[in-house]
């Protein structure tokens, strides 16, 4: 019976900490993906709201590239 709890227990923190870094790593990666492609900042954009020119877009795009991604910087 404790046995059980246990496994229980242990599984749950297991699949937490695996849901997490899985998270991490697809958000990380649909980052990346959207600094490429204007068209998916332009999405993201009316999804909040925002209606985007020219000239906001390249700036928004511009500030992705520059961002760094889990402390590391990119050159």
């Amino acid at each position: 019976m404790t046995g059980m709890i246990i496994t229980g227990v242990v599984a749950l923190i297991a699949g937490l900490v695996g849901g997490f870094f899985i998270g991490v790593y697809y958000l990380r990666k649909q980052l990346e993906n959207m600094q490429n492609d204007p068209q998916m900042i332009q999405e993201m954009a009316k999804k909040m709201g925002y209606n985007l020119n020219r000239q906001q877009m390249n700036k928004a795009q511009q500030m992705m590239k520059n961002q760094s991604f889990g402390g590391k910087k990119r050159r």
